[in-house]
């Protein structure tokens, strides 16, 4: 297919911009299951190996998003129902995994992050949330005033940047082992991170 071909199809394809509900959970209720198919009983190599110093293995991405689950998206979410912008919500700790999964097995963390996410869930869905909310303001600490769409938006977007971590990390595994292919793996070369 020519590029010029290729640049019609994509012109013609609807643009995601417009926050809605339904199409964020879909792929947040998808999260659990995609780390499960591809990390449940993996050897080591590709589940507590990183990219060198200060750099998180798959068991540490893992541990961060149960993390998340639980002292992140619905307690923010809350705040913002609660209080809006008088009350900022509480700061994230984004390295609580390294003391909340000691001793854990990374099977016990992917069981642990799909209950709590599904809790989420219907915790969100129980809220009924009308169009209206989703315009509701609150406070981050760092960021300043964000609509409840922003924060519900950044949750799936969240799930993303770290699916996107995950495989640069397993690739980072083999990356000699690749030889000269290491030109057109993309992932090898891919500078983006997750801070």
């Amino acid at each position: 297919m020519s590029p010029k071909r290729r640049a019609c199809i994509y012109e013609s394809m609807p643009s995601l911009t417009e926050f809605r509900l339904t199409d964020a959970t879909a792929l947040l209720s998808r999260t659990p299951a995609t780390l499960d198919a591809l990390l449940r009983e993996m050897p080591d190599v590709w589940v507590r190996r990183n990219e060198g110093q200060d750099t998180w293995s798959a068991f540490d991405i893992v541990g961060h998003l149960v993390s998340g689950e639980r002292n992140d998206w619905m307690p923010r979410l809350g705040i913002l129902l609660e209080s809006g912008e008088a009350r900022a919500f509480d700061p994230f700790d984004r390295f609580a995994q390294t003391r909340e999964s000691q001793g854990k097995s990374l099977e016990q963390l992917l069981d642990e992050f799909a209950r709590l996410r599904r809790e989420n869930l219907d915790a969100l869905q129980a809220l009924t949330l009308q169009p209206e909310d989703l315009a509701r303001r609150g406070k981050h600490p760092s960021l300043g005033v964000v609509t409840l769409s922003e924060l519900l938006a950044t949750w799936a977007v969240h799930d993303l940047t770290h699916l996107h971590q995950l495989s640069r990390v397993m690739a980072y595994q083999y990356r000699e082992a690749v030889g000269p292919w290491s030109a057109y793996l993309g992932v090898l070369k891919c500078a983006g991170h997750s801070e």
